[in-house]
């Protein structure tokens, strides 16, 4: 049987934004009105009943000092002094019944005068006789009601009677249901006021948000991480407090190569930072950098920074930078390039005139001198760049050192390599890029020295063991004088004029930035030789 084509996962709709709020503060607001509302749902019957229970007795306490109530209990029951008032206060404050007995139980007032005379009905009174004021919920001749006893005492401070007052359980519920009623209309004025809140707050969010949905907004951020860690230019971002807000994967790379530690987001960048300088300056000057130098530790870096602005305020600044020293170091691997190249296609137009002369010979039939000349041409090759490519593994370096002995050659002198030179292709470009301004400042230096000197010789040798190559350079120039030996690499400092003197500077800045060493001997009149250690290798330590 064929199996059913799995269906493709249907990725849920998110809610907009409007209806997720709208949703989570309406079931806030719902759940307080509610809570709220069920705790004086339960509340209010008891404090309905409390206060009702409160105007009973103020009622009964009222009619038990009254003076006419005192004296109609010292009268026979049928005098008919207390009933006339009973009924006044009974309908003034809407009471159920208003009864007033005296010792004996005997009703002097009722609602019913038939019932006057008669014996109170309920054992709840009987505390009240004792002089004490109780409130009870009784059924006695008419409905249950709540029943609040006061006792009535004469001038003489002795208890003559009690004064009962009756209140209908009805009418306590009914205004039990009238509170509640009131609780729940303000549960619906607080979830309309609630409602227009969230409205407002939804529209100002919507207009902060510049219109986006929260999917929106993620979806920015994750491609905005995306783009920051994926380009190559290190961005760092600060804000007023010269705090870091932002910093990609590329700049934390450079900020740990170039010094003891990168800043992570929340560090304050320190003053004394020489990458981050510009930054304080943009963020205290509104002053903006571009395409600005930094020379750090030998490596030298582009940087651009900008002051972000609010208004006329200064909230931020914003840095970018790029290492300028791998461009440094393809730009010289094309110009090695080039020079091995262009070198090739002069030993090529070489070699294709002695070809002529080799086929003029032939034509010729002069076998003997065609076998001397051949002899000879091969073994110029061998000599000059067969030998060469055997000892120098690196293209680039071969290609420059051939460049530098055509240079001599047709400056009427002789470059020559130490027999001894042994150097592999696995230095780093860094290190090949300081090799090549290395030799190429030492070779020059010996080509001027030399100057008009006829057949003057510059020896080269570049020897690679355990991770360090030893780089010799000498000529048998006129020399240093002893007394500039000690300052021939401080800058300025030249024998050749003003405005010179940075040549060898630049070969010690290059040699420190890679952990090497350089020394120089020399005796006027008969030699110079510069000795250049330099850590070689991809897998060596550079400090």
């Amino acid at each position: 049987m064929n199996q059913p084509l799995p269906q493709p996962a249907r990725h849920k709709r998110p809610l907009k934004l409007s209806t997720l709020v709208s949703l989570m503060i309406g079931a806030v607001i719902i759940t307080v009105l509610l809570s709220v509302h069920l705790l004086y749902y339960v509340q209010i019957e008891n404090f309905t009943k409390m206060h009702i229970k409160d105007k009973a007795i103020a009622v009964a306490r009222t009619l038990a000092s009254s003076p006419e109530i005192q004296r109609g209990l010292t009268l026979p029951p049928d005098s008919g002094i207390i009933q006339p008032i009973a009924v006044e206060v009974q309908k003034r404050d809407c009471l159920l019944f208003i009864v007033v007995v005296n010792m004996q139980g005997i009703r002097l007032s009722h609602p019913n005068p038939d019932n006057i005379g008669k014996h109170f009905v309920g054992d709840d009174f009987i505390p009240a006789l004792k002089g004490e004021e109780n409130v009870s919920v009784n059924h006695g001749v008419l409905v249950e009601a709540l029943r609040a006893f006061t006792p009535v005492y004469n001038a003489q401070h002795q208890q003559i009677g009690v004064v009962a007052v009756g209140i209908s359980l009805d009418d306590v519920t009914q205004q039990i249901n009238q509170s509640r009623w009131n609780i729940f209309w303000t549960v619906i004025f607080g979830a309309l006021v609630g409602l227009l809140g969230i409205l407002i707050l939804v529209r100002r969010l919507k207009r902060i948000l510049f219109g986006l949905e929260p999917h929106e907004i993620s979806t920015l951020f994750e491609e905005r991480q995306a783009i920051l860690e994926s380009i190559k230019e290190g961005v760092i971002a600060v804000d007023e407090h010269s705090r870091v807000s932002l910093i990609n994967q590329a700049a934390r790379q450079l900020l740990s190569e170039t010094s003891t530690q990168a800043p992570l987001t929340g560090d304050v960048i320190p003053a004394s930072s020489i990458m981050l300088s510009h930054l304080h300056d943009a963020l205290h000057h509104g002053r903006a950098w571009h395409d600005e130098k930094l020379n750090v530790r030998g490596r030298t870096l582009i940087s651009n920074t900008v002051p972000v602005r609010s208004g006329q305020r200064i909230i931020g600044a914003v840095c970018t930078f790029r290492d300028k020293t791998e461009i440094s170091e393809l730009m010289l691997r094309l110009d090695g390039m080039v020079n091995y190249v262009d070198t090739l296609s002069e030993r090529s137009h070489e070699f294709m005139n002695k070809l002529h002369v080799i086929l003029g010979l032939l034509h010729m039939k002069n076998y003997s001198q065609l076998e001397a000349f051949i002899l000879k041409t091969a073994n110029g090759y061998q000599t000059e760049i067969g030998s060469l490519l055997q000892k120098i593994k690196s293209p680039l370096i071969a290609g420059f050192l051939l460049t530098k002995i055509n240079r001599a050659s047709s400056s009427g002198h002789r470059l020559m390599l130490s027999d001894a030179s042994d150097l592999p292709n696995n230095g780093s470009e860094e290190q090949i890029a300081v090799l090549i301004t290395v030799l190429g400042n030492l070779i020059e230096n010996a080509l001027e020295a030399l100057g008009q000197q006829s057949q003057g010789e510059i020896h080269v040798l570049l020897h690679y063991q355990n991770g360090w190559l030893a780089c010799e350079v000498s000529d048998d120039g006129p020399g240093i004088p002893a007394e500039q030996l000690t300052t021939i690499f401080e800058k300025g400092v030249s024998s050749k004029g003003s405005e010179r003197g940075v040549g060898l500077f630049l070969v010690r800045q290059q040699i420190d930035s890679l952990g090497g060493n350089v020394t120089v001997e020399s005796e006027p009149g008969v030699y110079t030789q510069f000795l250049v250690q330099l850590p070689w290798g991809r897998g060596v330590s550079i400090q």
